[in-house]
C-alpha cells in the first residue's frame, strides 16, 4: 500500500478557532461521557489544562506522572474531581506512576491500564502524549539513549504501542503527539541519533520534536484501518515548567521575557496552549482525518521557506515526510524492542 494513499492534506480547514482560543472554548458542546483518556504529564502547564477540559466534558482521565503524589496534590488543588458524589455525573481523574525514560515503568503503567480496562470492558478513546523535557543538559538513560529523544519520543512510542489493544478497542480513538516549532531546529539524525559525537541541547530538542511529528504520521498510516487516527500538535509558545532547564538570561536573550521577567505578549496562556491538543483530540470536524501537524486549533500549512515567519509558523517538510516516518518507526521498534505492528 502506498503511504500517500488517503493522506489528509497538510492545509488549513477553517476550523473557526485560532491562536487565542482556549481549551474550554474548543471543547464546548462536546460530550465525552463514558470516554476514557490518558494524558502524560497531565498535572502541570498544558497538561493540567488539557485534563481540566477533558474532565469538564465528562471523560475519565488517567494522568501518567513521574511523581504521582505530587500530581495528585496539584490536581486536587486545581479542583479536578478524583471521585464524584453519589448520583452525580461527570468526568473524573486518576493518577498512575509513569517515568517515560524508563521502559520498565512504561510497561508497568500500560499493563496496569490494560488489566483495568479488560476488567471494565472499556477501551482507550484518547491518548495525549503531552509530557516532555526541553533543552536539558546532556544526560543518558536506558542503554545510553540521549534523554530528550528517549523521554519525548521513545517513551511515548513504547507507551502507545503497548496500549494498542485498548486503542483499537476504543470508539474511533485518537492519539495526539505534542511536537512544536522546535522541529525546525533539526531533522532526525539517523547517523547519530544519540548525539554520541557531540551534544547540542537545542538540536537534540529539535530532533525529539521532529520525532513526535513523524510518529503521528506513521501511526496514523498503521492505525487508520482500525479507526485509530493520530495528530501532531504545536501548542504555541507558553511559559511553563518546560523551561525549567533554561536560565533567565537565555530567555531574555531569546526575547521570551524582559529583564524583569515579564513574558512577551506573543506567548499564549496555558489554557490557550492546551486548546490545539484538545481540539485535535475531540473535534468532530476531524473525523476521517489524521497524520497531520496542527497549530492554532487547525491543521497547519507547510512552512513558507524564506518567509519572515518560517521559524515560527507552519511545518517543515522533514517533520511530515512519510519515508522518514516509516524509517523512524522501524528504528524506534528496534531500540525499544516494542512494536504492536511487527
Amino acid at each position: 500500500m502506498n503511504q500517500d494513499t488517503n493522506r489528509t492534506p497538510q492545509h488549513k480547514t477553517g476550523s473557526g478557532f485560532g491562536k487565542e482560543s482556549t481549551a474550554a472554548e474548543v471543547i464546548a458542546g462536546i460530550d465525552l461521557t463514558g470516554r476514557t483518556a490518558i494524558v502524560t504529564g497531565g498535572y502541570s502547564g498544558l497538561g493540567l489544562e488539557t485534563v481540566r477540559a477533558l474532565v469538564s466534558a465528562g471523560a475519565q482521565v488517567l494522568v501518567g506522572a513521574r511523581r504521582p503524589g505530587h500530581a495528585r496534590e496539584i490536581l486536587e488543588g486545581a479542583g479536578i474531581h478524583f471521585a464524584l458524589p453519589a448520583g452525580a455525573e461527570g468526568g473524573t481523574v486518576s493518577v498512575g506512576a509513569l517515568d517515560l525514560a524508563d521502559l520498565a515503568s512504561v510497561t508497568s503503567f500500560a499493563d496496569n491500564f490494560l488489566s483495568a480496562s479488560g476488567e471494565s470492558g472499556a477501551g482507550l478513546d484518547i491518548l495525549i502524549n503531552n509530557a516532555a523535557i526541553m533543552a536539558s543538559p546532556e544526560h543518558r538513560v536506558g542503554p545510553g539513549w540521549e534523554s530528550q529523544f528517549a523521554t519525548n519520543h521513545l517513551g511515548h512510542f513504547a507507551l502507545t504501542n503497548l496500549l494498542w489493544p485498548a486503542l483499537a478497542a476504543g470508539r474511533g480513538a485518537r492519539v495526539i503527539s505534542l511536537s512544536s516549532t522546535g522541529h525546525k531546529l533539526s531533522p532526525i539524525r539517523f547517523d547519530d541519533i544519540n548525539f554520541d559525537t557531540g551534544y547540542d541541547k537545542w538540536k537534540a530538542y529539535g530532533q525529539a520534536k521532529t520525532a513526535n511529528s513523524l510518529f503521528a504520521v506513521h501511526l496514523d498510516f498503521l492505525g487508520r484501518d482500525a479507526g485509530v487516527r493520530a495528530f501532531a500538535v504545536h501548542p504555541g509558545g507558553i511559559m511553563t515548567e518546560l523551561q525549567r532547564h533554561l536560565p533567565r538570561e537565555e530567555m531574555v536573550a531569546a526575547g521570551w521575557m524582559d529583564q524583569d521577567g515579564n513574558v512577551d505578549a506573543r506567548f499564549k496562556t496555558p489554557a490557550q496552549g492546551a486548546a490545539t491538543s484538545v481540539w485535535a483530540a475531540t473535534s468532530p470536524a476531524l473525523e476521517g482525518m489524521g497524520g497531520v501537524y496542527c497549530e492554532d486549533c487547525d491543521i497547519a500549512e507547510p512552512t513558507r521557506t524564506g518567509s519572515p515567519e518560517a521559524r515560527i509558523r507552519g511545518v517543515d517538510a522533514h517533520a511530515v515526510d512519510p519515508s522518514d516516518a516509516a524509517r523512524l518507526w522501524t528504528l524506534s521498534a528496534e531500540m525499544t524492542g516494542i512494536n504492536a505492528f511487527g
